[in-house]
């Protein structure tokens, strides 16, 4: 099955059950459900290299980190309605602009 990351973010955002009457709650708690998936992903492919496993059942994990970056997007893009397709529209272009100066690696945001 194929999907936008637009489609993607509006079914995700059906099946968002968490404290999210206050703004600011709800972004701590999504950012904090981020962390520990991406944790999840990153134990996961230690424990492949570890055991000399292969990586399947990591599509799972980075599809539970996915779901909270659509909900986190959508609760802190709220007034700018910026939604997924526009978050890697911009990801992309900010890549390709690196890309274009030679800026690709080094450290910081401004490069």
């Amino acid at each position: 099955m194929s999907m936008y990351f637009g489609q993607y973010q509006s079914q995700a955002l059906k099946t968002a059950i968490f404290p999210d009457k206050d703004p600011t709650l709800a972004i701590a708690y999504l950012s904090l459900g981020l962390c520990g998936e991406a944790g999840e992903v990153a134990n996961k492919i230690k424990k492949c290299i570890r055991d000399g496993n292969s990586y399947d059942g990591i599509a799972d994990e980075l599809g539970d980190v996915l779901w909270y970056i659509a909900v986190l997007a959508h609760y802190l893009e709220a007034d700018t309605a910026l939604n997924l397709d526009d978050i890697a529209a911009r990801n992309l272009y900010k890549l390709s602009e690196r890309a274009k100066n030679g800026t690709l690696q080094g450290s910081g945001d401004n490069r």
